[in-house]
């Protein structure tokens, strides 16, 4: 019963002193500041820093109590606009190994489009970023819409860090709305889609 996640990446020593990207940890938070989960990318050091910012991952999220609770897999795909046919895609699992929703990047010529879909492959609803997605002293957010794009049900922010944090790492915050009453899987694929979002547009290597 939870309608807002904020997610603060950690930031990694070894990456600000070295510049190669480290696994990266978040914590998922309620709107008190309670960590609900914790999440932790699983990839090797070669694929990190030569894929850069298009490279697979696995991520587990995993609850106060250990245990491994959703599962987010990204395989290896173009990010470019001029390979329509290859773009994201990121599947979601609950409990680990039982699919229960998709984010796919869809084909935008200037901006950043994303689609969420339930375990059937049906569309439920899209995700429609700024044109230029890059911001000073403010926010940058991604508007969580309706499937015929009529109508806002949340969002996915990018919260600003100050002038330090933004120029020397990137341990960043997002914030993520969406109804209270959404299935609890597509609140799960929520989150997937945010850290599609965050591996796209927000990670320097």
């Amino acid at each position: 019963q939870i309608d807002q996640i904020l997610i603060h990446q950690q930031i990694e020593l070894l990456e600000i002193l070295t510049g190669f990207e480290t696994n990266n940890k978040y914590e998922i938070k309620n709107t008190l500041g309670q960590r609900v989960y914790f999440a932790a990318e699983d990839t090797d050091c070669c694929t990190r820093n030569c894929c850069g910012p298009s490279r697979p991952f696995t991520l587990r999220i995993i609850d106060n109590l250990g245990h491994e609770v959703i599962t987010l897999q990204r395989p290896l795909r173009c990010s470019s606009c001029c390979f329509p046919c290859c773009l994201q895609e990121l599947e979601v699992q609950a409990p680990p190994g039982t699919p229960v929703g998709y984010v796919v990047q869809n084909w935008h010529a200037c901006l950043p489009k994303f689609t969420i879909q339930d375990e059937r492959r049906m569309d439920i609803l899209r995700i429609i970023g700024p044109c230029v997605v890059c911001s000073c002293c403010e926010d940058i957010n991604f508007e969580v819409k309706s499937v015929d794009e009529t109508c806002t049900v949340g969002r996915i922010s990018k919260q600003w860090t100050g002038f330090l944090k933004e120029a020397f790492t990137d341990a960043d915050n997002f914030g993520i709305t969406f109804p209270m009453d959404l299935d609890v899987k597509m609140k799960a694929v929520m989150i997937g889609a945010c850290f599609l979002i965050v591996s796209l547009s927000f990670t320097n290597t």
